[in-house]
Formats: C-alpha cells, structure tokens, sequence
C-alpha cells in the first residue's frame, strides 16, 4: 500500500436523479452542484437490483454486488412463509471506511444504514434504522446537540396528505441539520475520508415527483426551498472538509436514481391466477377485492379522490388494525398468508417484492421440478400481454454466489415504470390507473448520480455510465491504496483523470 495524497468527501444524495437535477441546475437553482460539475464530472450511476436503499448502498460501502454479500432487499426471510426479518449489516464484508480506519486513516460516517455504530478510528452517526441515537464516540452526541440545539434528526414519519406542510418542512430542516453536523465536525476533526447521506431527497421524491418533475418555474414553493437546502447543506459541507488542507476530491453520488411511476404489478395475484399459489377454501380477500374496486373508480375524479383518502388512512393506520383489516379484509401479504394453502402453493412474492421465492414448505418441489417451475414462471411473464416483464435470474447477474436467501427469479416491470408488489389490495394484477393514495407518485430507477470536482479529476470529464459498486474501489485508488482482496468492485479512477 501507498501512502494516502488525497482527501475524500463523499455526499449521498438518496434516489439523487439528473432527471430532476439538471433542470435546477440549469435555472441556477442549484449553484453548488452546477459549479461541481463545471469544474469536473458528471456521469450515471448504474445501482445494482434490486435498486433499494440498503442493497444499494451496501454494495456502494462494500465494492461488492448484493449476490456476494447476501442482501436483496430491506428484509429476508425468517422461518416459514408470510415471515421475514430485517436484513443484517452488510458484515463480516469490510467497508471503504474500515478498510481506511484500519490504515490509519481518520474516517467520519454520517447517516448511513446501520443498525448501531461501532469503533473505528473516526466516528459514526447511524441513520434509518436507529431508534435512540447510539454514536461513536458516545459523546458525540454533545457534540451535535452543542451544534444544532437538538437531537439527531431522525428519519422522515409516515407521510399524510394532511400533514404536507408541516412533513416537507420537517424533511428541509433535517437536510440543514445534517449539514450543519457533518460541516461542524469536519471542521473540528480533519478526517481524511467523509460520508455524509441526506435520506430526505428519496422521501419527496417518492411521494411528489408528479410535483418535483413540473418545469422549473411551476415548482411549489417549498419543494424549491427543500432543493434550495440540499444544494447549500452541500456546499456547506464541502467547504468545511476541505478547510482541513491537503488535495480534495468531493463526490456526490445516489444509490439509485428516481422516476415516475405509472402503474402497479401485484405479483401474488399473478402467481394466484397462474396457479402457482393458492387459496384455503375462498380465503382469497372478496372484501378487500371490493375495496380495491371502490379505490380504482374513486379514481376518476378529484372529488372522490379527496373524499376516499380519510378512508384509505383509516385503513393504513395500525392502531385500528382489527378493524381496518375487518373493513378491508386485509392488504399485506403477512395478513393473507395464514389463508395460503402452502402445501400446494409452488411460488409467491415475499418479502424481497421484485422477487418470485419457490415454497420450501411444499413437499411435492423435487429440485427438477423446482427448475420447471422456474422456467414456466419464467416463459409466461415474458409473455405477459399488457407489460413488458424482464425475468432475471440472480445466478446470473451477480457476481458472487451468496445466494441462500435470494428469490429464485427476479422481475423488473415496465424497466422500472411499474412497480412490483407483494399485496392483495385490488382484484387484477396490473393496474394502469393506480391510485396514489398509498405510495406517492415516484419510484426507483436504475441510473442514479456521480458529480465529481477536485484535485486530480479532469475538468469536463466524459466518463460514460459508471458502477455503483465500483465507487468504493476508485476512492482507494484515488487516496493511494490497494482495494482489499475480495472487493469485486474495480477502479474508474483513470476515467475520470485520478492517477492510478
């Protein structure tokens, strides 16, 4: 290994997307980042699939592929169908920041998804998973009160239409209190490596794209002020790490990118009417199916729209579980799941819902009828005659093998535009006409962000697409050491003009 010659900053922007940057950028909404990338690059992001935040970023701290650390989702399976469990950490995989702290390299991590944080030489603020804020060091707790008057943020509540206002304004605070935490303690301890990730783009991009995507000039006004918050919290950022000396390269990258979405794929009723799964007796949701109807016609009109939402919280809301479940007759693919008959079912969708699992719990799946199934699951998607359905098998588009808890097919439906779901809360498969009451207007995309200036990067640079899981590698070719043995991810340091 070399000696490190540069500093890293790296600023994740959560489902960050050209589609909805370059527009501000170009209107001078966005001055930070547009300087950024007039003094260096700006390319795609290819994510990895699924494109969801943990595999995703996982596989961006690691330089390893979902099939090599075993993650495919937010969840996995635990125990029997209809159960499932918060997927790990991404360990015992090593992450650009131990690999660092473990050289010497002083290394801050703010906001990631961990569960906890743990020792290294730096310090950790975990992000998205944590209940109390558990820091290292422990009093770096102080350190951000003393900085911000309060508590961590923490992630964004369920949204409520009700509630638009006040939650935007909570997502723009936040933005501005991570900010100013990740500048105060890059000032105060020069870490040679920093990672900083703002979830809250994601959450608004998901629930207002339809608004986010207006022409610029036809933004409401406090989603321009959100955007306005994140180029500044950047900007804020960068000129607190680079105050600490030295040659500087800062990255600001997404795990995924960000789009429309037009329709919804309910796979478990697919399979349902394919055959390959069933019901106990008429166990199949008349009640929901009903409701579902009454949802997709309120549809039409903006009245009924308005007037089916406190409706559609009702039923949303866990605290009124028996009788909202009474009135809907279930939605999630955990309520219907004690009326499967799994002793017949072959094939369902849970808990990974761009995946298709084979029922370990039916006694007639011999391995060769387990690859027919496959291969009949497979060839009637593709033949699916109102969306254009892509069937992938995880043996073949990862690299590593760590397959254990892998769906036995993957779908992407639409290439990306309809989402894949798990539940059973309308009476047909697809749905065109979807209503946004449950899940906003936006979803993933495959071609997230890289924006790239400083010591080293080539101003104007043309990169191409480039890979997420390759990030992790080139920063350490940038700082002057070797990625570690087993980190599949490789170097576009060249490409961007970093020497190798």
């Amino acid at each position: 290994m070399g000696n490190p010659y540069r500093r890293f900053l790296v600023l994740g922007l959560d489902g960050g997307t050209f589609d909805l940057l370059d527009p501000l950028m170009a209107a001078g909404e966005l001055p930070f980042l547009k300087s950024l990338v007039h003094r260096g690059v700006r390319a795609p992001l290819r994510s990895v699939y699924p494109a969801k935040t943990i595999p995703a970023w996982y596989s961006f701290a690691t330089g390893k592929d979902p099939g090599e650390l075993g993650i495919f989702g937010f969840t996995e399976p635990d125990g029997g169908p209809g159960h499932s469990k918060l997927v790990q950490t991404f360990r015992p995989a090593e992450a650009i920041w131990d690999t660092l702290s473990r050289v010497g390299v002083k290394v801050g991590v703010l906001n990631f998804p961990f569960r906890t944080a743990y020792p290294l030489h730096g310090f950790v603020i975990p992000g998205m998973f944590t209940g109390a804020l558990a820091t290292y060091p422990v009093g770096l707790k102080d350190e951000i009160h003393e900085t911000i008057g309060e508590e961590y943020p923490p992630e964004l509540p369920v949204y409520r239409e009700a509630q638009r206002v006040e939650w935007i304004a909570a997502a723009t605070k936040a933005v501005e209190q991570r900010g100013k935490v990740a500048a105060t303690l890059a000032e105060r301890h020069k870490p040679g490596f920093l990672f900083a990730l703002f979830r809250e783009t994601d959450r608004l991009e998901h629930q207002h794209w339809s608004e986010m995507s207006r022409p610029v000039s036809e933004l409401p006004a406090d989603l321009l002020q959100f955007w306005r918050t994140v180029d500044r919290s950047c900007e804020q950022v960068d000129r607190a790490f680079r105050s600490g000396g030295g040659p500087a390269v800062t990255l600001v990258i997404s795990d995924h990118g960000h789009g429309p979405i037009q329709s919804d794929f309910l796979t478990n009723r697919w399979l349902a009417e394919e055959k390959f799964l069933f019901f106990r007796g008429r166990g199949d949701g008349s009640r929901r199916k009903l409701l579902g109807r009454l949802m997709l016609h309120a549809q039409r009109n903006a009245w009924t729209r308005r007037a089916m939402r406190p409706l559609v919280e009702f039923v949303q809301d866990g605290r009124r579980a028996q009788l909202a479940e009474f009135f809907g007759g279930g939605t999630s693919f955990e309520q219907f799941s004690e009326r499967i008959d799994w002793e017949r079912t072959v094939a369902f969708s849970y808990p990974v819902p761009e995946g298709i699992y084979l029922n370990p719990n039916n006694p007639n799946l011999t391995s060769e009828r387990r690859d027919a199934i496959r291969t009949q699951i497979r060839q009637r998607l593709e033949a699916y005659p109102d969306a254009h359905i892509e069937v992938l098998d995880p043996r073949t588009i990862y690299r590593g093998s760590n397959l254990s808890q892998a769906p036995a097919l993957f779908i992407r439906v639409d290439s990306m535009c309809t989402e894949p779901r798990m539940d059973f809360a309308y009476p047909n498969p697809l749905i065109r006409d979807r209503p946004d009451y449950f899940y906003g207007s936006g979803t993933h995309r495959m071609n997230g962000i890289l924006i790239g200036a400083g010591d080293g990067i080539r101003p104007g640079t043309t990169a191409g697409t480039l890979d997420l899981v390759d990030v992790a590698p080139t920063i350490l070719d940038g700082m002057g050491y070797d990625a570690p043995t087993g980190m599949a991810g490789r170097s576009f340091g060249r490409r961007l003009g970093l020497p190798g």
